[in-house]
């Protein structure tokens, strides 16, 4: 059964045997400083992301406001309220057409990596976007990204194509590869996307 109430703390394994408390749960404004430094991290040590200079408050803000009601934002929190991680969905292009399409990203904070939080914000991200009816989501990565692929690829997504030498980053250039999971493969007309919200309402009512 479906649990999109968010109210559980997760016990997560590591490959390395560590222990980690967790609890996923929507974002909120609050969060959006502790989101950001764990992108701008990103940003200014890998080629994970393509940005070369940190990003902005202001910039991350409006692209919240503008998709948390179609397009869930979550963040995993540790023990202490700590933000170590988020995943979040936006829109794959803006023509209409698409609006059944996600695109899906995660990054966590660099202490906590292979501690699983990776993947408990993707079983939830994923939960949400298919109860709200979502068919198709696709995930763009860095490559060699060899965890990053394995990740993608244990939740259903496979390879559909990629680009080359389309980054220029940390004085080389960086391939691109993109991923693609099915959620739905009915070949009949969808039913208009559900807001986050919404579908955590009705996931909690039915559980």
């Amino acid at each position: 059964m479906l649990n999109l109430a968010f109210r559980v703390w997760l016990f997560l394994e590591s490959r390395d045997g560590i222990i980690a408390l967790t609890r996923i749960r929507l974002a909120g404004e609050e969060d959006l400083p502790a989101i950001l430094a764990i992108s701008n991290w990103a940003v200014q040590h890998t080629a994970a992301n393509f940005a070369v200079e940190p990003e902005r408050l202001e910039d991350w803000r409006k692209d919240w406001l503008t998709t948390r009601r179609e397009y869930p934002w979550l963040v995993s929190v540790d023990g202490g309220g700590e933000v170590v991680g988020f995943a979040k969905a936006s829109p794959w292009k803006g023509r209409c057409a698409y609006n059944w399409t996600a695109e899906v990203t995660v990054y966590v904070r660099s202490e906590h990596h292979r501690q699983g939080h990776a993947r408990a914000l993707y079983g939830r991200l994923i939960e949400v976007l298919k109860a709200q009816g979502y068919r198709t989501l696709l995930a763009g990565i860095t490559t060699p990204n060899p965890a990053s692929v394995r990740l993608h690829e244990s939740f259903g997504f496979h390879r559909v194509g990629g680009f080359q030498r389309v980054g220029w980053k940390f004085g080389s250039w960086h391939d691109v590869g993109y991923w693609e999971a099915i959620l739905d493969a009915d070949p009949g007309p969808p039913a208009q996307i559900r807001p986050v919200e919404e579908a955590l309402r009705a996931a909690s009512s039915t559980s």
